[in-house]
């Protein structure tokens, strides 16, 4: 059975409409069912058939193992972080990327809330100590750009921590270019309509009900502060040695496919199939501030 917790009922606003969101209501609101898929501008009405997307998914593993043995066999350090609203697929893009490497060299990274060490440290020490060593694959599950909207929208951090963060954040990502390490910044957007769906099929799936927290409850209502610190984010740490890919994510597997295809065209390995990474898929898929649009 699902969790028992009192009613989260909260009033919204989407799109000059007032909507009222139960997360705990066993039944999803028509108004959100109908319109999940094509909230946020999504380019398509269906989602991508499932026999199709695991055959192109299993020709994208065979690659990525490629790639694995090409890093251990060259010393080369390959870097991912996904960022994303609650809810936008960042875990499972990480799982279908992961899922078939060595998980000796392939590492994922998820930090918890810092300890009151951490704390008193400098804000990027804590994430640079997982940086990749030779031959690894780290794949971040959210990363220092915490600082850049949750913290400040929800007063973890002041300020001027939130402003000397998108002043450094380029200075450091510049290091880790200099370093030749392969720098992936992955922002996974959706629809406001499909955030409340997952949240609600997170909910009422006892599966998943772990993943829905007090922090996504409390994010409901804040939306458009969450979306003014994106825009600023992508604007002033999108630079030419570290670019932002954004991913249209309201379909979970075309998500996963064009950013594991991103991955494996810019990285030149040994043995590299470019029939089997196919092309990207440029309405899902695109660099910096603009694709947003």
């Amino acid at each position: 059975m699902a969790q028992e917790v009192e009613s989260r009922a909260v009033e919204l606003e989407i799109r000059g409409k007032k909507r009222v969101f139960d997360v705990d209501d066993p039944v999803l609101p028509d108004w959100v069912d109908e319109e999940a898929l094509k909230s946020g501008d999504f380019p398509y009405n269906k989602k991508l058939k499932e026999d199709e997307y695991l055959e192109e998914l299993k020709a994208l593993q065979v690659e990525l193992v490629k790639v694995q043995f090409w890093l251990q066999a060259t010393g080369k350090r390959v870097m991912a972080l996904f960022e994303g609203r609650d809810a936008a697929g960042k875990g499972g893009a990480i799982s279908a990327s992961s899922a078939h490497m060595n998980p000796r060299l392939a590492r994922v990274v998820a930090l918890t809330k810092p300890t009151d060490r951490e704390a008193g440290q400098w804000y990027f020490q804590r994430y640079i100590a997982q940086f990749p060593t030779a031959g690894e694959f780290v794949l971040f599950d959210r990363s220092w750009y915490n600082r850049a909207g949750v913290e400040p929208i929800m007063g973890f951090c002041t300020q001027k921590q939130y402003e000397d963060f998108l002043a450094q954040a380029p200075q450091i990502e510049k290091v880790i270019s200099h370093e030749g390490i392969f720098f992936f910044k992955f922002y996974l957007d959706i629809g406001r309509e499909m955030q409340l769906k997952r949240f609600h099929d997170r909910r009422h799936d006892p599966r998943k009900v772990w993943k829905l927290s007090s922090m996504d409850i409390a994010a409901l209502t804040k939306w458009d502060e969450y979306s003014e610190k994106r825009d600023r984010m992508l604007k002033q740490t999108h630079t030419e040695f570290a670019p932002w890919t954004v991913v249209h994510a309201n379909d979970k597997r075309r998500a996963r496919l064009n950013l594991i295809r991103h991955m494996l065209k810019t990285i030149e390995y040994d043995g590299k199939d470019k029939d089997a990474i196919g092309k990207l898929d440029d309405k899902i898929i695109g660099q910096g501030p603009k694709f947003l649009a």
